[in-house]
């Protein structure tokens, strides 16, 4: 592995490539010759570069110097049939493609070059990528689907036989998911058709770059193999960014994640800047914003809205907008996180807590997209616990510390649609699939014995499976390899290929308003969750796309809906989306609560609410877990702060009820945070602490991590939702069938029953590994609980209250909207804020609070 220094041999770069830089008055940067130099050597690399480093011009100039040299064959030759497709671009985002390929065809265009350029997403029309696959373009931008799809096709060999360059895009987003595990499964497919292939990674600053160099590379040979670990190319470093958290006019909330307070400021930042980026953290709250910012736009801002769930056509639209310097502000999620080039956006205003470092320098990188110039961003916290998020991401940006994840080990159910996606191309054969397979670095260590049960499972469905004819999709023929079962299986794998199972989703249609009228034809808004919708009943209003519309009707997998003006109208929900409080940033805010020099950076109320929690309870130090317990009406309260992010508390406090109720405490119910738990039930936790009868030390003891975890998930739904999510990637239950879809309830009936039947007869199947592997690092996020366990252990605080604390409000006013109950299966109402708060602040309190 090599680290690039700056290179001097200007000859990298021909001509007109060298005119055509200079015409600009530009000169390549060194990461940027260091990669022709690496390509002229045939060797794969991963360039580590800020945003606004051209970074993505990086990745393409070694292609398109190459395919400039070469020479164009005589129509009608054997060479000029052979397939054109030199260099694959995989993005994480269909936007990314899009915006990469017209950001492309422009030097293309002013240097007069012969090379065509094309995107292939799930958004291209079937026509055009029916004709990709016979004539390709030299250059495709696409995705990890439409690879899965294009190594299954029985022109693959063809199609990739002359394939030379595969630049992977946001590599770190790529390799910390299901997606990830896909590509690269792909890739080690390509570097069997195209032997010599040369694999470029482009990505961020990430936290260990060592191990991200052997994600592009072959590791069939083992991870001490030269060939095991790509060139490292690292930029030089951008200008600091300039970030700064809001100071509102408005006291902060204690409580909430909408940021209402701070609209009138986040306008006056719009309205200031050229053109501004709104980042929030879910779809939900992108609807909520955009809407309320519209109705303070007293001034008729061009201000757009843009996230997943939205329709193809108006994402296009908002992104044509963007490029032509059309809006003043997009409102958006994710979906604009990565890559997309728009060198006028002035400012990024970030909506609530960033929840990791990485991804907020992301985020602040979409602004400016120039080395020698701060990117300008602002922080909005939406409630006080939130400030303290803000303030560790900024001492984590000013560091250039990083919390990325490491790269994931490689999912059984993607393996197994990799599997019949082979035999799908053409018969496999099981030995050479299995050297594939172990190539790809998220796979590297599948043991043999793992990867025949999955070919089984493909084979048969599993031991307890095997006798239903339907779950065997391919069969060994008389050679030994494996072909598929008949041709109706190579068409539902095309149909449900990929590793993105959201919610079943209903398309919104607009149509005139009035029961009576025939709900026909309408403009299509976008998709919105099933879920949601059977909450509704026809005349309900809710808020999406930007609209505010009211519910007509619904027939088969359409919502027909008409304007409405209502300003009490529903915001859709998302079951997905919600970014979890990373390691690191959860540390950093231990660190500030118990540093008490560190609370005059903060807001004066803010720092008021850590004096009065001190006066009151206690601040617990960096290493400690504090337990407050307090009696409220007729009920008694255990609340603590483990700051390790919802999903690590949920997980925490079904475990915690369990045990409560076995303690015959009488847990009511929990809610979770991202920086607290609390507990509420019918027995004085308290007294039982006080009398012997509880240890809190046994409570919160790291064996609730065994048969208490997999007692609760026997019992519990989650497992069967996670279950679902692992047999539809699989294969095993398939979403899409020829001129339909299933809904929602058909695939849940499905898998239950299944999953019923595997837990009874089969609990080894690969299915059920898969799926517990998922919960307990996705939904449960075990490893945390049990670190935070671990670091706790013996260093627990317990504060007995007469009353809730300033630093159990906002946990507090959670109640009655996520709850979770326990024994008594009983519904509390949300407590009144006003009331709440000033009970905590008691005397402190010399004037209202919110």
């Amino acid at each position: 592995m090599s680290v690039t220094e700056p290179i001097a041999d200007l000859d990298l770069l021909p001509e007109p490539f060298a005119g055509w830089f200079a015409a600009r008055g530009w000169v390549p940067r060194p990461h940027q010759r260091a990669l022709l130099a690496k390509a002229r050597a045939g060797r794969s690399a991963l360039l580590i570069a800020p945003t606004g480093a051209g970074k993505t011009l990086a990745g393409f100039l070694p292609s398109l110097v190459e395919l400039a040299a070469t020479p164009r064959h005589k129509p009608g030759t054997a060479a000029s049939r052979a397939s054109p497709l030199h260099t694959l671009y995989i993005s994480p985002l269909k936007a990314l493609a899009v915006d990469v390929a017209r950001n492309l065809e422009t030097p293309i265009a002013e240097m007069g070059l012969d090379i065509r350029v094309e995107t292939r997403t799930g958004d291209t029309p079937q026509s055009k990528r029916q004709r990709q696959r016979y004539d390709p373009p030299q250059m495709l931008m696409t995705t990890p689907e439409q690879i899965a799809l294009l190594i299954a096709s029985r022109e693959a060999p063809t199609l990739f036989a002359n394939l030379k360059t595969i630049v992977l895009d946001e590599l770190h987003a790529l390799v910390t998911s299901k997606r990830g595990d896909l590509l690269a499964l792909g890739i080690a497919r390509l570097r069997s058709l195209a032997p010599g292939l040369r694999v470029v990674g482009l990505s961020a600053t990430v936290a260990d770059p060592q191990v991200l160099a052997r994600w592009p590379m072959d590791q069939s040979h083992g991870p001490n193999a030269d060939t095991a670990v790509a060139d490292l190319v690292v930029a030089e470093s951008a200008v600091a960014p300039d970030v700064s958290i809001l100071a509102p006019k408005e006291r902060v909330p204690w409580a909430g994640h909408s940021a209402r307070y701070a609209l009138g400021a986040i306008y006056e930042a719009i309205r200031a800047h050229q053109t501004t980026l709104v980042f929030v953290n879910t779809r939900s709250q992108a609807e909520m914003l955009f809407q309320e910012l519209w109705r303070i736009n007293e001034d008729g801002l061009a201000i757009a809205l843009h996230h997943g769930s939205l329709d193809v056509g108006q994402r296009r639209k908002v992104e044509a907008a963007m490029v032509a310097g059309a809006l003043k502000a997009v409102v958006c999620t994710s979906t604009l996180d990565l890559g997309v080039d728009w060198g006028d956006i002035d400012l990024v205003v970030n909506v609530g807590a960033p929840k990791g470092a990485s991804r907020l320098a992301q985020r602040i990188g979409r602004a400016n997209h120039r080395l020698d110039e701060p990117s300008k961003a602002l922080l909005v916290p939406a409630n006080r616990f939130e400030v303290m998020e803000c303030e560790a991401a900024l001492e984590a940006l000013a560091e250039n510390a990083q919390d990325s994840p490491p790269p994931r080990t490689g999912a059984l159910d993607v393996l197994a649609q990799h599997v019949l996606g082979s035999a799908v191309a053409a018969p496999f054969d099981a030995d050479a699939l299995y050297r594939e397979v172990t190539g790809a670095a998220a796979y590297a260590d599948l043991d043999r014995a793992t990867f025949d049960r999955v070919v089984d499972f493909v084979a048969t469905g599993g031991y307890a499976l095997k006798t239903y004819e339907r779950y065997a999709r391919i069969r060994r023929t008389p050679e030994g390899r494996w072909r598929v079962s008949n041709p109706k299986v190579a068409q539902q794998y095309r149909l449900n290929v990929g590793t993105i199972v959201e919610a079943p989703m209903l398309k919104v249609r607009l149509v005139r308003g009035g029961r009576s009228r025939a709900l026909v034809g309408g403009r299509m808004l976008g998709e919105i969750e099933e879920w949601f919708v059977d909450q509704l009943a026809p005349g309900d209003t809710f808020v999406f796309a930007g609209h505010i519309l009211r519910l007509e009707g619904l027939r088969e997998t359409e919502v027909y809906v008409s304007r409405a003006v209502n300003e009490d109208a529903k915001v859709p929900s998302y079951q997905g989306g919600k970014f979890p409080l990373s390691t690191y940033l959860a540390d950093r805010v231990r660190a500030i609560l118990a540093d008490e020099r560190l609370w005059r950076r903060l807001p004066g109320e803010v720092g008021e609410w850590l004096g009065v929690q001190k006066l009151r309870s206690v601040i617990p130090r960096r290493d400690q877990l504090l337990v407050e317990t307090f009696p409220r009406g007729a009920r008694f309260y255990l609340v603590c702060y483990p700051f390790e992010g919802r999903l690590a508390h949920q997980t925490l406090g079904m475990l915690l009820t369990r045990r409560l109720e076995r303690m015959r405490a009488r847990p009511l119910g929990f809610v979770a945070s991202e920086y607290a738990l609390a507990v509420w039930g019918l027995g004085d936790i308290a007294a039982m602490i006080r009398m012997g009868r509880l240890s809190l030390g046994e409570l919160f003891d790291q064996d609730m991590l065994g048969d208490d975890l997999e007692a609760w998930l026997a019992e519990s739904s989650l497992m069967k939702r996670t279950f679902r999510t692992c047999a539809t990637i699989s294969g095993l239950i398939e979403r899409r069938h020829p001129g339909k879809e299933k809904t929602g309830r058909q695939m849940t009936v499905s898998s239950d029953l299944i999953y019923d039947v595997l837990m009874s007869h089969e609990p080894d199947h690969v299915l059920l590994q898969a799926t517990r592997a998922d919960a307990a690092t996705g939904l449960l996020d075990v490893t945390r609980v049990g670190d935070m366990l671990r670091r706790t252990r013996g260093r627990i605080v317990h504060q007995t209250l007469d009353r809730v604390s300033p630093l159990a409000v906002p946990v507090l006013l959670e109640i009655g909207k996520e709850p979770v109950h326990g024994e008594a299966d009983e519904s509390l109402l949300a407590e009144a804020a006003d009331a709440l708060i000033a009970e905590a602040m008691g005397e402190a309190a010399v004037r209202p609070l919110r």
